[in-house]
């Protein structure tokens, strides 16, 4: 099963993730992965797939314009 939490995509376990914390967290270049799913840049939308306990992508994996900020990645849906 998986639950999703930020986006425009169809949400599953919808009442369960918008209470759960977990997808409100930002981790940020070279941070450990603590949960397995489909993490969302909160500045530019682009997503990517980690497995739990992996090395979230390096500062030079894409770039941001200043409007868009530093990049930051957000739990969308977690992997069960």
């Amino acid at each position: 099963m998986a639950l999703a939490k930020h986006g425009s995509k169809h949400l599953i376990g919808e009442a369960d993730a918008k209470h759960n914390p977990t997808y409100d967290h930002k981790y940020g270049p070279g941070d450990t992965c603590k949960f397995e799913g489909i993490y969302k840049c909160s500045g530019c939308g682009k997503e990517i797939t980690l497995a739990k306990e992996k090395t979230f992508p390096p500062q030079n994996h894409h770039q941001h314009s200043t409007e868009q900020g530093a990049i930051k990645w957000q739990l969308f849906v977690f992997a069960q």
